[in-house]
């Protein structure tokens, strides 16, 4: 495989979506699997739009997915006069000319029902620079033809590309020119980014032709989409990279299934590190159908891959977020849930909730009371008459004792335990519930016992 040189361009407007997390992730295997390098580049002159804080999320996003790049970053809004020099050389070459239109006059002057887009009123008037003035690309009359990795020949066919903005009125470059006069300067072999750009493809063809420049080679990666197979949208879907890190995905797991968002590596195979997605990647079993974002299927890979954390890193990574949700617990107290909790969750952020209970006794829920009654009471005053009784407090003596109690009285330990995980946890849901009566110890677990009696029978 021959040696290729790719870039990512992102734009800081907003939070790092899965979609550029995935176009990154795809440039980075590609690079590290020829042997090439990865530019990292941010796409900033939008003025309007950019957010230093973006930029920072950015690269703090592209770090916790385990990423790297090996040039940059280099900014846009740095390489200014770089993009009016090239602008003035297309002027002088006779590829653009400067336009006065306003969107106004050019809809005034269009046929009712006429489709959009420019109609060329500026092309041989000779106008110069000036306020209010557009640089405007001179389209020749020919059919573009784009050649893409993912979808094959693309051809644009002519009169469908208008005379396209190259410099704003207000003197700002357009993302289109940019974009190719960077791609030649650091000479990108390979550009892959999202479908979403494929129509602003041929306007590059074009200005790499006008002027003179070795054309890269392109790949549009196919759109995510919803469940309900929508482009994913951050007004209505989940889709910031920072929201996910926070709800306690880990980073294996999100580039993983990223990896597999329009990508095969053919099989049955699920799991996979980066190195074997490196071994494995090439744009030959990349789709152009749409690829669905489905977190349920994310959450699958995120509890695998908590699964495969060693205990240290998994009681470090736990901890952090019970010192996230402010809960007065230090290691020793949740270390004996440890082993219990790792395969009952799926996400990291899901561990406090398992664990509060050990940090302070639970409230009650009034919509329990009609489910228990004075024999709910009175199996709890057995309960903690046993639990009294007990030497060692361990959750399998707790067990043994319990069935025992079950047994004497007449009750299933099905029935018994629901009331005495409410009392001890004030939840239906958790770990083992011996496992939690011997981790809050025996007088936490005599008052909450007590303290639910006198719930119910109020």
């Amino acid at each position: 495989m021959a040696s290729e040189r790719l870039r990512f361009a992102p734009s800081p407007t907003g939070y790092f979506h899965v979609g550029s997390a995935r176009t990154i992730l795809f440039n980075w295997l590609l690079a590290r699997r020829s042997g090439g390098s990865l530019l990292l580049r941010i796409d900033d002159t939008d003025t309007e739009r950019n957010r230093e804080e973006w930029v920072d999320g950015i690269l703090r996003s592209i770090e916790w997915l385990g990423l790297d790049w090996d040039l940059g970053p280099i900014r846009q809004s740095s390489r200014l006069q770089r993009y009016a020099e090239v602008a003035a050389e297309l002027e002088t070459t006779g590829h653009a000319y400067w336009c006065s239109c306003t969107r106004e006059e050019v809809e005034s002057r269009k046929p009712e029902g006429s489709p959009p887009g420019y109609d060329g009123f500026c092309r041989d008037r000779a106008l110069g620079p000036g306020a209010g003035r557009a640089l405007r690309f001179r389209v020749p009359e020919m059919p573009v033809t784009v050649f893409d990795l993912v979808r094959g020949e693309v051809v644009f066919p002519a009169g469908t590309i208008d005379d396209f903005i190259v410099v704003k009125s207000n003197g700002s470059p357009l993302y289109v020119l940019a974009n190719a006069v960077d791609d030649a300067d650091f000479e990108i072999s390979l550009v892959v980014r999202a479908e979403e750009h494929l129509p602003t493809t041929p306007k590059a063809v074009l200005l790499h032709q006008a002027l003179g420049h070795a054309i890269p080679r392109f790949a549009h990666l196919p759109v995510l989409v919803n469940e309900a197979r929508q482009k994913l949208s951050k007004r209505r879907d989940r889709v910031a990279i920072e929201d996910f890190r926070d709800q306690g995905y880990l980073p294996e797991a999100m580039i993983n299934y990223l990896a597999l968002l329009g990508w095969s590596p053919g099989g049955d195979r699920e799991f996979m590190t980066l190195d074997e997605l490196v071994a494995e990647f090439s744009f030959d079993r990349v789709s152009h159908s749409p690829a669905f974002f489905d977190e349920r299927k994310l959450a699958h890979f995120n509890k695998h891959y908590i699964q495969q954390l060693s205990d240290e890193r998994f009681t470090a990574l736990a901890m952090a977020f019970v010192e996230r949700a402010n809960l007065s617990l230090d290691r020793k107290a949740v270390g004996p849930l440890l082993a219990e909790v790792k395969p009952r969750i799926s996400t990291l952020g899901e561990f406090p909730g398992m664990v509060g209970f050990l940090a302070a006794d639970p409230s009650y829920d009034e919509a329990d009371l009609g489910k228990f009654n004075q024999e709910t009471v009175k199996m709890l005053n057995a309960v903690a008459a046993t639990l009294g009784e007990i030497e060692l407090f361990t959750p399998e003596e707790l067990e043994s004792r319990i069935r025992a109690l079950c047994d004497g009285i007449g009750v299933s330990l099905r029935k018994l335990q629901e009331p005495v995980r409410l009392a001890i946890t004030g939840k239906r849901v958790g770990v083992p519930l011996f496992s939690a009566v011997a981790a809050v110890g025996r007088q936490t677990a005599l008052r909450r016992l007590k303290a639910f009696s006198s719930f119910i029978g109020s």
